[in-house]
């Protein structure tokens, strides 16, 4: 059987300019901090890498930490954040990824915005947040279950304003939606390389130039004193290449496919589209299928062939409801999530729409 993967929001198959040169430096040898010749060999792969990745995301090269993900980029923001303000609050709403709700709550109390139905943080709520020490807020360039962009630049707007630091966890956007670090304003930003298309194992801190912040990971002065640890070349050099390529051309095809993949689904009786319709990153859709559990949807699209994500849970370890959608104010039970990426054919959307329909007739049929 011939498998539908729709899944790329959570990792999107790696691309082949990216594997042949990670599979060309894995036959090199070099520590990019020696001064041998192999060292600087390396030396000069990492930073044409941290070049690539920094021009896709409108940064300056020595703004880009590596790090082993986005992950590690949030728990780092939130550790330097943590030392420059201690005893200061964080600034993260509900529909935060887990990684950045649980960083934050590690190192300060968390106060928590509202959100509309879409998803959208609210902006006064940010605003009353921000009184007393706050040590950083967070907010997502785009929601990584419902796919809604959010108010970045007034969020932004009004850290600036109250000299407050900003994370925006980019990692469910870059790659989908144009990213301009430096003309945003924010202090940090993660990206995590996986989800565009590049190898797991790497992504980005970035890191605005001028400021100052302790690391988390001590023990060497890698990434200019920013992340101990020897860098990982090969992921690095696969992380700029997969960066290279049209991004315009393929949000608007990923577009196309997910509006297709969406009205396939809401011709089914009872399903609804969660998150903002219009104003979202292209290649993530959510639904709520009514009369029917998400976990049995999704095994039932994988006995079809087709792979796809529910927003009942943030993996397959834990299967309490996903805050993002109880924010929101929608039953993430009958949740499910589809994501499209480079690699997307037509025969995945057809497998999908073919499937679809008689999985949840099935499964109505037994009771759910």
């Amino acid at each position: 059987m011939t498998r539908a993967y729709l899944d790329h929001a959570s990792v999107s198959p790696l691309r082949e300019v990216a594997k042949a040169a990670m599979v060309s430096w894995l036959d090199q040898t070099g520590d990019p901090g020696r001064v041998h010749t192999e060292g600087r060999m390396a030396r000069g792969m990492l930073e044409e890498a941290r070049e690539l990745v920094a021009a896709f995301v409108g940064a300056r090269p020595r703004e880009v930490v590596f790090t082993s993900g986005a992950t590690e980029a949030i728990n780092a923001a939130c550790f330097g954040a943590a030392q420059r303000t201690p005893g200061g609050s964080f600034v993260a709403a509900a529909v935060e990824h887990s990684a950045v709700r649980d960083a934050s709550a590690r190192y300060g109390d968390v106060r928590v915005p509202a959100v509309d139905g879409f998803g959208r943080i609210d902006i006064d709520a940010v605003r009353d947040a921000l009184d007393g020490d706050v040590a950083l807020v967070h907010v997502q360039l785009a929601n990584h279950e419902v796919g809604t962009l959010q108010p970045v630049a007034e969020v932004i707007a009004l850290c600036k304003d109250r000299g407050v630091l900003v994370h925006v966890d980019a990692a469910a956007a870059a790659g989908h939606v144009p990213i301009d670090f430096v003309a945003s304003g924010a202090d940090f930003m993660s990206i995590s390389a996986p989800k565009l298309g590049g190898p797991i194992g790497v992504g980005a801190l970035l890191v605005r130039r001028g400021l100052r912040v302790d690391p988390l990971l001590v023990g060497g002065d890698q990434e200019r004193a920013r992340r101990a640890g020897l860098e990982n070349v090969a992921a690095a050099v696969g992380f700029g290449l997969a960066c290279d390529f049209d991004l315009v051309r393929e949000a608007s095809s990923a577009l196309e496919q997910t509006n297709a993949i969406a009205n396939a689904a809401m011709a089914v009786d009872d399903v609804v589209q969660y998150g903002d319709p219009v104003d979202r990153v292209p290649h993530i859709v959510c639904f709520g299928v009514g009369g029917v559990e998400a976990e049995g949807v999704l095994l039932g699209l994988d006995q079809s062939g087709v792979a796809a994500h529910s927003g009942s849970a943030c993996s397959s370890e834990a299967l309490e409801p996903s805050p993002v959608l109880e924010a929101m104010g929608v039953d993430a039970r009958h949740s499910l999530r589809v994501s499209v990426g480079w690699s997307t054919t037509q025969g995945d959307l057809d497998a999908f729409a073919n499937a679809f329909a008689s999985v949840v007739a099935r499964l109505r049929a037994l009771g759910g």
